[in-house]
């Protein structure tokens, strides 16, 4: 079977990898004759649009910060986030590790399977191991919860909104060396065809350059919608820090009951903490999910319209459940501590 073979322009390929390589070249000349303070007439920015780029970058600088130094709470050891990053890439399953609190708690456990359950100090060791390992169940989820609601949003916005930016600025910048370079060449025209055809040139290069500008001021002036949406996260993440909290302190308050129960020589002070404090710091433990809650699967990404709605990311898992009263489009979705309306279209119901 003869198979016809696309046919290529090599004149016409040739002479578009020339056009490409001269207009290189024009860009690496303009920005050396620039550090070299040879341009008498760079195009420079006007004072607003200077201002939106200085918020950008500080924004985004400020933000990895963020992002990097939560990391480090959550995660303290280098190593184990260097893995989590890996498996992270490879869509892989993350290791499940023991926490150090969760080892010291088995250490704890352990000691007091040898002392004797029966004896006062290997009971209160058995005792103080459990609710060691509580609190590293705690951690864990907490974990988990400040990754979901604060975390992968701000990782989502760097990796997805900033980075369009950063790429919007570097096209913005090529086109400005272009503009450039086509002003150099109209002054350095010395026939009157080579003229004509630098002021072409400069016409569409100033052309090219005002819609890149326009096209990355649009781009830089909707950042500032975007702390309304980091705003929600930040609150689900002191949320989350809160019911983190009290759970310990219920946890060690019980701790604390039990120890002394037992007897001997217990400690000289003692940290009261009432039971109202407790379930005044408990009262927004807002991830119990109630028996109506269904798990689904997103089936593509969704950007909120609004503050009542959640931001949807393509296969992530979450927890829904039909609006009181019900709606025809949307359900009641939590996407960890965050709450808001999610729309059906976009949500595969999950069987348990």
């Amino acid at each position: 079977m003869n198979m016809k073979l696309p046919s290529f322009n090599v004149k016409d390929l040739m002479r578009e990898a020339g056009t490409t390589i001269s207009t290189q070249v024009s860009r690496v000349v303009q920005l050396t004759e620039e550090k070299l303070n040879l341009v008498p007439d760079k195009t420079e920015y006007d004072n607003n649009f200077e201002a939106l780029i200085e918020r950008q970058e500080s924004t985004k600088a400020l933000t990895e910060k963020i992002v990097k130094d939560c990391e480090s709470v959550l995660v303290p050891v280098l190593g184990n986030r260097v893995e989590d990053f890996i498996f992270e890439k490879i869509e892989k399953k993350k290791p499940q590790r023991l926490s150090n609190i969760e080892f010291l708690g088995l250490d704890f456990i352990e000691a007091g399977g040898v002392f004797g359950s029966d004896g006062s100090y290997g009971s209160a060791l058995i005792k103080t191991g459990q609710a060691e390992q509580k609190l590293g169940q705690c951690e864990r989820d907490f974990i988990a919860n400040t990754g979901m609601c604060f975390l992968q949003p701000l990782k989502k916005f760097l990796d997805g909104e900033m980075r369009t930016i950063t790429k919007e600025k570097s096209v913005l910048e090529a086109k400005r060396l272009d503009l450039d370079s086509a002003k150099s060449r109209v002054r350095k025209a010395r026939s009157l065809i080579g003229q004509q055809t630098a002021e072409r040139d400069l016409r569409v290069a100033q052309s090219e350059y005002d819609r890149q500008l326009e096209i990355t001021k649009l781009l830089l002036e909707g950042l500032g919608s975007t702390q309304a949406n980091h705003l929600r996260y930040l609150h689900a993440f002191v949320e989350s820090q809160v019911r983190y909290y009290a759970q310990c302190n219920k946890i060690m308050h019980e701790l604390q009951k039990e120890l002394a129960s037992l007897g001997g020589d217990g400690p000289k002070y003692e940290i009261v903490v009432t039971d109202e404090e407790i379930e005044a710091a408990s009262r927004n433990n807002i991830h119990s999910e109630p028996l109506n809650y269904q798990r689904a699967r997103v089936l593509c990404s969704y950007d909120a319209k609004d503050n009542s709605e959640l931001n949807l990311v393509a296969n992530e898992v979450i927890f829904v459940a039909e609006c009181s009263p019900p709606h025809s489009d949307y359900m009641h979705g939590k996407q960890g501590l965050l709450k808001g309306l999610v729309p059906k279209a976009f949500l595969e119901i999950l069987e348990d």
